[in-house]
């Protein structure tokens, strides 16, 4: 089905071939495509162009992509950010997670694949004005932003959308499998200890110091959002 309004998909890649892969097979699908093989020319783009998905190759000649996504954010662009990674380690996904990327495929580049995470990031979006309760916690799920004791937090896709389903069900608790299913929502490449790297980042985004854990472990199952 080719996407309305043709949304813009910026990527980023120093290697001519796969970027070239990239681009037949984004216009194939019906995206607007759009191409830079270097940082500096690829912010600008961002820029210009304000792309609905950007993907970063981790690898760009003479730079690192994380820094590349890293200056992203630092320029208040909030699109969701893809790295193209050629290792899945805990490691990788911890330093994607630091860079403020949201998500990651691995290589060798696989069309099939690579358009299916495209197509979950750009589905879409449907006005909503529904907010989220938890104790002093609130999601505004219109924006993707959270707010604790009147504090805002800025989210990436990922950590929003898991969030989220912690808090259509609280006190639940929700196995690694339902969490994996629901929130990815595609055959995740990776090993589910993807989850712990994400929950870690989201308690440091969403729990105040000195404040009750409010995602809570339940060892060999899964995670709970609950008082206490």
């Amino acid at each position: 089905m080719t996407p309305a309004h043709n949304p813009c998909v910026l990527v980023i890649e120093s290697d001519e071939s796969l970027a070239n892969q990239l681009a037949f097979d984004l216009k194939e699908a019906g995206y607007d495509a759009v191409m830079a093989h270097d940082g500096m020319s690829g912010l600008q783009h961002c820029r210009d162009r304000q792309p609905a998905l950007i993907v970063i190759d981790r690898m760009l000649a003479g730079e690192s992509g994380l820094s590349l996504c890293k200056n992203i954010r630092n320029a208040g662009l909030r699109s969701p950010v893809v790295v193209l990674m050629a290792r899945d380690t805990v490691d990788d996904r911890v330093a994607c997670l630091e860079a403020g990327a949201d998500d990651y495929i691995l290589k060798p580049y696989r069309s099939e694949d690579f358009l299916k995470l495209v197509r979950l990031y750009l589905k879409p979006e449907v006005t909503n004005t529904e907010q989220l309760r938890f104790g002093d916690l609130i999601l505004d799920v219109s924006t993707r932003r959270a707010i604790n004791n009147g504090r805002a937090i800025d989210l990436t896709m990922k950590e929003f959308e898991l969030l989220k389903y912690l808090m259509e069900h609280p006190r639940e608790v929700l196995t690694r499998e339902q969490i994996l299913e629901n929130v990815w929502g595609y055959d995740f490449m990776g090993e589910s200890n993807v989850i712990e790297v994400y929950i870690r980042y989201l308690r440091l985004k969403i729990e105040d110091e000195g404040q009750k854990r409010l995602i809570q472990t339940v060892r060999g199952v899964g995670y709970v959002l609950r008082e206490s």
